[in-house]
């Protein structure tokens, strides 16, 4: 028997789920080589903490999401919580539409039961935003959320929040790791039915908690929605009606959760073709713009109609410098975040206002914990904390309301969304932002790359001196710096990519095309 069968079996053992161990015998029976390669796969490593927690392919065996991994996940976590003070106090646990979702919930709420906790399971397939907002309204010693976000149908996730609201970030993270490595086989940890599956309350009082965020004024807008075949319309479209603003056009086809998202070829509203439901509906409804959420709802996209009946999607930047840039100008003041990998344009308008600005490292574990005051945040790729006090997370429904009551407000002032971005670009400069990347089969190249790029950075881009800042290690990032550009270059978190975040300023409109060439040839 080979190391890999051997370990197939030793899993078997200790299987908890019925339908798993038949897949993985279903396997060690074919004996392909495209099984025996699959099997290696599962069995190469264990499944680990990355963003914020767990995130694979759904599959059987230790390097996959399964019920078995998600015991011992849940398991681990109820020790450190344990270790951390925190037994006896309230742990809840949300969960997504996807496959397999609500299993690990049930899981994971029966095993911090037993352990002794006040466990929680929210009632059904909610947005991220709402577990995220139920720890901080529950005073919560720790959250769960079920959920691969934007990733492909085939995974799922299991995102973790302390006590502050937050996403779990370092050292936090690697001791739940080393107590996961340390918990029971999947089929000794005790489980208790003792859990409380809670009713609608918590999401009647976080749609309440942001309907408040938007003030008096005109709320006359033609929006047109898309979920994205996610969890959010309903949430949405309850935020909006306490809020006073009409029920938005929805996209039939993608308004209902589906965990096989298919009218899509991946469900995130960065990806091209993601949007075209959307964007055919408001060009025939004339619409005034497009918003749309990715399957947990965490994230935001804004689309606005362009000339000759053409639509323009908003970059995260542009709709995290207009949601800051409105906030400034209601006069709400502490200090607004955003990424090193973002546009340095909100730095310049928050200075401009006397606000508080800082950059942070990629995510929204570092943007949620930047200042005490902290009281708008972003990062480029359509995440927005616009109201930290609610939810220390990207919430991509109070920033889909925000974005209204800004449509409706300027809509009655007689201008738009385009313009008042065209203002800000005359007021401050142009700021222009692209991204180059490079996916990967083998991760080690991206090492070597990195490697590389360090050994041998450019002297020069545009014609000018570059200034190179190595973050490590703290990060492993690379920043290149010049007059008018910068070139932000790190591995990804989530995906087996390399990727570069561009921003050119005060420049012409050939700048940015000939940096990407530059950058491109720097990765080839």
């Amino acid at each position: 028997m080979t190391d890999v069968a051997a370990a197939a079996h030793r899993w078997l053992v200790q299987e908890v789920d019925v339908d798993d161990a038949a897949e993985l015998r279903a396997l060690l029976a074919e004996g392909t080589p495209a099984a025996v390669a699959e099997l290696a796969d599962r069995f190469a490593t264990t499944l680990t903490f990355g963003t914020a927690g767990l995130r694979g392919p759904l599959r059987a065996g230790p390097n996959g999401m399964n019920r078995a991994v998600v015991r011992r996940a849940a398991a681990g976590l109820a020790t450190w919580l344990t270790a951390q003070h925190h037994g006896g106090q309230p742990v809840v646990v949300g969960y997504d539409a996807r496959h397999r979702s609500a299993d690990f919930a049930r899981d994971s709420a029966a095993i911090f039961a037993a352990a002794g906790f006040d466990a929680m399971l929210l009632p059904g397939p909610l947005p991220t935003p709402v577990l995220a907002f139920a720890v901080q309204h529950l005073h919560a010693a720790a959250g769960v959320m079920v959920t691969a976000s934007h990733n492909p149908p085939r995974d799922n996730g299991y995102k973790v929040y302390l006590a502050d609201g937050a996403q779990l970030a370092p050292p936090h993270d690697l001791e739940i790791e080393a107590a996961i490595r340390a918990a029971p086989a999947p089929c000794d940890v005790p489980l208790a039915d003792t859990y409380t599956r809670l009713g609608d309350e918590v999401g009647q009082a976080y749609v309440a908690a942001v309907a408040a965020l938007v003030g008096p004024g005109s709320r006359e807008v033609r929006i047109v929605h898309t979920a994205l075949h996610g969890v959010g319309n309903a949430t949405l479209r309850a935020v909006f009606a306490a809020a006073g603003f009409a029920a938005p056009l929805g996209v039939a086809q993608q308004a209902e959760p589906d965990a096989d998202f298919p009218t899509v070829a991946f469900p995130n509203p960065e990806e091209p073709g993601a949007l075209d439901l959307a964007l055919e509906l408001a060009a025939r409804e004339a619409a005034d713009l497009v918003i749309a959420n990715d399957p947990d709802a965490d994230r935001c996209a804004v689309a606005l109609p362009g000339p000759g009946g053409r639509w323009r999607m908003l970059t995260g930047d542009q709709v995290g410098v207009l949601l800051g840039d409105a906030l400034l100008r209601k006069g709400v003041r502490g200090t607004y975040a955003t990424t090193i990998v973002s546009s340095s344009l909100l730095g310049e308008i928050a200075r401009r206002y006397g606000a508080g600005y800082t950059e942070t490292l990629t995510g929204f574990k570092w943007i949620s914990r930047a200042a005490p005051d902290l009281v708008f945040g972003y990062e480029e790729a359509l995440g927005y904390c616009v109201a930290p006090h609610l939810v220390r997370d990207k919430d991509g429904i109070a920033t889909a309301l925000l974005v209204a009551e800004l449509a409706a407000q300027l809509r009655a002032a007689g201008s738009t969304i385009g313009q008042r971005l065209a203002q800000i670009e005359a007021e401050y400069g142009r700021h222009e932002t692209s991204q180059v990347s490079i996916r990967v089969t083998d991760l080690k190249v991206i090492g070597a790359l990195m490697a590389r790029l360090r050994s041998h950075p450019p002297a020069s881009l545009l014609g000018g001196p570059v200034a190179v800042d190595d973050l490590l290690p703290e990060a492993d990032v690379l920043r290149w710096r010049g007059d008018g550009l910068r070139v932000v270059i790190r591995p990804s978190g989530t995906e087996p990519k390399l990727k570069a975040y561009l921003e050119t300023s005060g420049g012409s409109d050939g700048q940015m095309p000939a940096l990407r060439e530059q950058v491109q040839g720097l990765l080839a």
